[in-house]
């Protein structure tokens, strides 16, 4: 019995052991790499605020002009 359990410890141990990897030594570099990139800008920098004002706007203009030409001109 002695020589099973000794035998199982030994198998085990040797099994633990051999399955274990080898140490390496790794070697890190950081590359740091520099990209231009351009970037589309437009003239209006305003904001949705803005540009919903503006054509709002546009809309009462038009709405505006047709009024006026529905009244016609009294200058004539």
């Amino acid at each position: 019995m002695k020589k099973i359990i000794f035998a199982l410890i030994v198998s085990v141990s040797f099994f633990t052991i051999s399955c274990r990897e080898t140490e390496t030594k790794t070697e890190t570099r950081e590359v740091i790499r520099e990209v231009e990139v351009e970037v589309e800008t437009t003239e209006e920098r305003d904001g949705i605020l803005e540009r919903t004002a503006k054509e709002v706007d546009k809309e009462v203009n038009k709405e505006i002009n047709e009024e006026i030409d529905k009244i016609g001109d009294d200058n004539k």
